[in-house]
């Protein structure tokens, strides 16, 4: 078979422990076979950014930038346990954050769906997407521990040398300070972007923060948001029988339980992160969600909704089988060289990103399937009336591939 031929490179971003296994065995049986791959590659696994005192991070969000298409491998954010077992100079951020920050983008995060595996939530019958501000908040914070009793204060100095001052808190004892921030331009970015998805996937667009009691910052991004709907995108809404609405967060939280879905819901930058994971999970696995960063400029990184796997990571170092689920990380990679094809004009590319996606949920619905699914199939049938087979990571890739050459 005649490999498929790419003109511009992507930008390939390695990683951490199990998934960084996952990357090259995805890359070996189900990229490299059929496709000419073209790619600027960076390795963020976490003792290379030690290494290079986070720079690679960086490089690779100005690369995504040079480029316009990028795919990542999941990466470990070190906290303090992590900090000694890898003998780090620091606790380096998240590079999630860093490259999200550098490209100013939204993510949005959909669920792989497969009539075999059922959602949790009995209600659910359409995919949920999270839109997730990608710039600033908790990600970019500067943080204080505070050694004494002292006065906490937030002072804001303008370049006219004015200065604007809160106090935060008269401290009787020892505690912990932390400043976040975010800027207009970021905020109305990211409404734009959540209006424009939900155009042209003809969905409901939900917002939730919690303005009630963030009366600046979070109705900062309700202000921006109703401003933007209501010049921009209002009549476009009405036109094709979508809606727009702002609610609460918690209220948005029993609303979408109670929902059928069907519809894109927006949110801050670490609510994102949280209710992403609690939708994926809910739709079956956390393995099973799709993730883009979508930056104004119209550059794309794609990636895994889920982290390292680091439970089978160290089962893997000791010799053990795993049965890691590859969907998230394949569909990363079937998005960033779809949106390769798109951007170069290259048909056959799109075309091989979609097959691959199809012998995926194929060889699901055979009832082939990595462990996590296996037990959310009810009565150990799929719906195709295949009867479940629990495989490892290598045999999964193995059969999706098999379906694949089929179709080809």
């Amino acid at each position: 078979m005649k490999k498929i031929e790419m003109k511009t490179p992507l930008v390939e971003i390695d990683g951490d422990e199990m998934t960084r296994i996952l990357w090259k065995m995805i890359k070996d049986e189900l990229i490299l076979p059929f496709v000419d791959l073209k790619s600027e590659y960076y390795d963020l696994s976490l003792p290379n950014r030690d290494d290079t005192e986070d720079k690679v991070t960086v490089e690779s969000a100005e690369a995504i930038k040079r480029l316009g298409v990028g795919v990542k491998c999941a990466t470990i954010t070190p906290n303090e346990d992590r900090m000694k077992e890898y003998s780090l100079k620091k606790k380096w951020k998240s590079p999630n954050g860093t490259i999200r920050a550098i490209l100013d983008g939204t993510v949005f995060r959909t669920p792989i769906l497969t009539p075999s595996v059922k959602p949790s939530v009995r209600s659910w019958k359409k995919p949920i997407t999270i839109a997730r501000h990608a710039y600033g908040d908790i990600y970019k914070a500067v943080e204080i521990r505070v050694p004494e009793k002292g006065k906490a204060e937030l002072l804001f100095t303008s370049l006219s040398g004015q200065e604007t001052r809160e106090t935060i808190y008269d401290f009787e004892c020892p505690g912990v300070l932390m400043g976040q921030y975010n800027k207009d331009s970021s905020i109305s970015s990211f409404a734009h972007s959540c209006f424009s998805f939900a155009l042209d996937t003809n969905q409901d667009l939900w917002f939730s923060a919690k303005d009630t009691i963030s009366k600046k910052y979070d109705e900062t991004f309700k202000l921006t948001f109703q401003d933007i709907y209501e010049k921009f995108y209002k009549e476009k809404f009405e036109e094709k029988g979508i809606k727009y609405f702002y609610t609460l967060i918690d209220d948005a939280v029993a609303r979408v339980i109670r929902s059928e879905g069907g519809f894109v819901w927006a949110l801050k930058n670490y609510d994102g992160d949280v209710m992403s994971d609690m939708v994926s999970t809910a739709f079956g696995s956390l393995a099973m969600m799709t993730s883009v960063l979508s930056s104004p400029d119209g550059c794309y990184e794609y990636e895994a909704a889920h982290g390292t796997v680091t439970r089978h990571y160290y089962r893997y170092l000791k010799g053990e089988e795993t049965s890691t689920n590859p969907m998230a990380t394949i569909f990363a990679w079937t998005g960033a060289l779809r949106k390769r094809g798109e951007l170069d004009g290259i048909d056959s590319l799109i075309g091989f990103a979609d097959n691959m996606e199809k012998a995926a949920l194929a060889t699901i619905e055979d009832g082939v399937m990595t462990g996590d699914l296996v037990s959310l199939i009810e009565g150990g049938r799929t719906v195709s009336g295949k009867e479940v087979k629990k495989v490892n990571s290598a045999q999964f890739l193995s059969e999706i591939r098999k379906r694949y050459e089929a179709m080809a």
